[in-house]
């Protein structure tokens, strides 16, 4: 059975895309097991930090969950037509030392969906990952999109995801995640 950790880019609480994320983890076919992990913790990338103390342990145990995965979901906001700065930070500290990028990133299945209140989904972050997923040597799942729009009308007041619609484009994604993540 494939396990994907499961990353949501937001900090907020009440966020859509942790929503989203929580929805995955539901909505998973039989023989998909999400582990939803977090980005909360993880200081502003400092390289002076990095010399002076290391790799902060909360990295670490996220570079570790996501090394022992067969792949790993991002759940993705989309900030001013591109990526989250948090999501971006965190990424760059799970990159620390270049040496483990190999052993965290390398030819590791990946699936990439978003959620924003606007219109459009999250289509222009979604395509900004693309770059950095190439640099991290990332096999993406191509096989489906999800770009998740209008979120606000989507997700009731304790953030379940009630569109029927959209739960069923969810679970086509997650089936097509779970037979790329199975190769």
């Amino acid at each position: 059975m494939p396990n994907v950790v499961g990353l949501a880019g937001s900090l907020r609480k009440r966020s859509y895309n942790r929503a989203l994320l929580q929805a995955a983890t539901e909505l998973a076919p039989a023989g998909l097991e999400i582990d939803v992990a977090t980005i909360d913790g993880i200081p502003l990338y400092d390289g002076d930090v990095e010399e002076r103390s290391g790799v902060p342990q909360v990295v670490e145990r996220l570079k570790d969950r996501i090394a022992r995965a067969d792949g790993l979901l991002i759940v993705t906001p989309e900030y001013n037509n591109s990526i989250p700065g948090v999501l971006k930070n965190a990424l760059d500290w799970l990159t620390r030392p270049p040496k483990d990028i190999p052993r965290v990133f390398g030819d590791r299945p990946v699936g990439l969906v978003g959620a924003t209140p606007g219109r459009g989904g999250t289509r222009f972050a979604q395509s900004a990952w693309l770059p950095i997923f190439r640099t991290l040597g990332v096999r993406p799942f191509f096989g489906k999109v999800l770009y998740v729009d209008g979120a606000s009308k989507l997700f009731d007041d304790d953030l379940r995801l009630i569109d029927e619609g959209t739960r069923q484009r969810l679970r086509e994604y997650l089936a097509g995640l779970a037979a790329f993540t199975s190769r």
